[in-house]
């Protein structure tokens, strides 16, 4: 198929690109909302801990945030349909193996197996949109609706999963990938144009090495309560921090932190979907080994955050595309802050009226919250980056979540320990938890204040002229003078 320019694209080739965009995320995001629900079945079919709930969540999360600025990266470099098209294959192996996977050490391994191919596809598929969609407000509204596929495997996953588990199992909730990642490849085939940064960067393969390092031993060090990983990780990030700066084109570039709205950016990722990693983490294990729901009524409990998630995500889009990244993030810190203070303050899983009020208030917070941390990320940088900056903002997300859940997960364990609880002892042990989740939403808040105003704005601009002038010398220097 020839490479066709931006330019080329008419209207309606442009939003089927942006439908197989948004598919991608769809089986990403829906894989992980229907595999949460399917938690207490996982503990008793494979006999897993607390801490083997989280690892199954965070094998995934962990690998993938290793990867995406890598994946990123690369496909500015090699073609982003090409690393698009390996990443829905190795997702759907991936998914295969995961359903078929005999113990809980397997099906730990066949999530990073995954977690592989889902690297490849989120951070390239907005860095797609970013390149079909040129004008500003045309990407904020696309932006939009990438962000309500969120909200619709949010709606979709507790119910899809919870009616997979108690009718076939939970192994079934893989197997619904297989056939929209199937349909997705051929449409990428046939509708998505090749593209490629003018001039990428080149691999870094000790800055991989190091990201790596940093968010595993992290992860685990707080997961495992080691001490010795939590070592391994500053050494890590120290080695991020000396190595990267000396490097001509590093995987993570410093430079972009200068803008204080791509600051923000990265920092409420992380606090949002650590807030919604942890959440649910609570949420799901209350439901069902608290309460003793079966997977399918958690799932229409925790409807209310998903359809709010699902209604507010374009709203969101637009809000930003009109007014700026500044209203729709503070409206997020403040909704899911106040949602999960209900849980820590005055214990709302105690009261259904309270807890479906603290479900429409966290799902509110957490749509809202996505169209302005992509829109904000990509806004500003030079396109030919587009792949790195997106990645940035995916591993942002990873990291968040990844973290939400070992933070939330390893207190909650330190309260309950390996079984179940009753009522007043998980309320008990899961108050910390939601004290860090309220945590993570007022920091959305305040952040989003602090770098959505003029300075920020005047920051951004001078980073943006600054990129943009050295990647014209490089290219200068690259072409060579001008002859005659």
């Amino acid at each position: 198929m020839p490479e066709l320019t931006r330019s080329q694209l008419p209207r309606r080739r442009q939003l089927v690109v942006l439908a197989i965009c948004c598919m991608s995320l769809l089986i990403v995001s829906l894989d992980n909302t229907a595999l949460n629900v399917a938690l207490p079945s996982l503990r008793r079919d494979l006999g897993a801990s607390v801490s083997g709930l989280q690892w199954v969540i965070d094998a995934y999360t962990l690998v993938l945030a290793s990867l995406l600025m890598l994946a990123g990266s690369t496909a500015d470099r090699i073609g982003r349909r090409k690393v698009f098209v390996t990443g829905l294959v190795v997702f759907a192996l991936g998914s295969l193996l995961c359903s078929l996977a005999p113990s809980l050490e397997a099906l730990i391994a066949f999530r990073a197996v995954q977690a592989v191919g889902g690297s490849m596809l989120n951070p390239v598929a907005m860095s797609i949109i970013t390149n079909t969609f040129t004008e500003p407000a045309a990407r904020a509204r696309a932006i939009g609706v990438w962000g309500a596929v969120v909200g619709i495997s949010m709606a979709a996953g507790p119910l899809v999963g919870g009616l997979l588990v108690e009718s076939v199992g939970w192994r079934a909730i893989f197997w619904v990938n297989l056939p929209v990642a199937l349909v997705a490849l051929l449409l990428t085939l046939r509708y998505v144009p090749e593209s490629r940064a003018p001039r990428p960067r080149r691999p870094d393969p000790v800055g991989q090495l190091l990201v790596a390092a940093l968010l595993g031993s992290l992860t685990y060090a707080i997961i495992e309560r080691d001490p010795l990983f939590a070592g391994i990780a500053v050494a890590a990030l120290a080695g991020v921090l000396v190595h990267e700066p000396r490097r001509r084109e590093p995987l993570i570039d410093l430079r972009f932190f200068r803008s204080a709205p791509f600051s923000g950016a990265t920092v409420i990722a992380v606090c949002a979907f650590a807030a919604l990693g942890g959440f649910l983490f609570l949420n799901t294990l209350y439901l069902q080994d608290v309460r003793g729901l079966s997977p399918l009524e958690a799932g229409l409990f925790m409807l209310p955050l998903a359809g709010m998630t699902f209604v507010f995500a374009p709203l969101s889009g637009r809000l930003t595309a009109a007014r700026g990244p500044r209203p729709s993030l503070l409206l997020s810190g403040a909704t899911m802050a106040a949602g999960s203070l209900l849980f820590a303050a005055f214990e709302a899983e105690t009261s259904d009226p309270l807890l479906f009020t603290g479900y429409v208030l966290f799902g509110i917070g957490f749509g809202l919250a996505n169209a302005p941390i992509t829109n904000t990320a990509v806004s500003g940088m030079p396109r030919a980056q587009a792949g790195v900056a997106a990645a940035v903002a995916s591993t942002s997300r990873q990291v968040g979540q990844t973290l939400g859940v070992a933070v939330v997960g390893a207190v909650l364990a330190a309260g309950v320990g390996s079984g179940t609880a009753a009522l007043e002892a998980f309320v008990a042990a899961a108050r910390p938890g939601y004290w860090i989740v309220t945590a993570c939403g007022a920091a959305v808040l305040v952040v989003g204040a602090l770098t959505s105003g003029a300075w920020a704005r005047r920051t951004a601009e001078r980073t943006a002229r600054s990129l943009a002038a050295e990647e014209d010398v490089q290219t200068a220097v690259r072409v060579g003078p001008p002859r005659g």
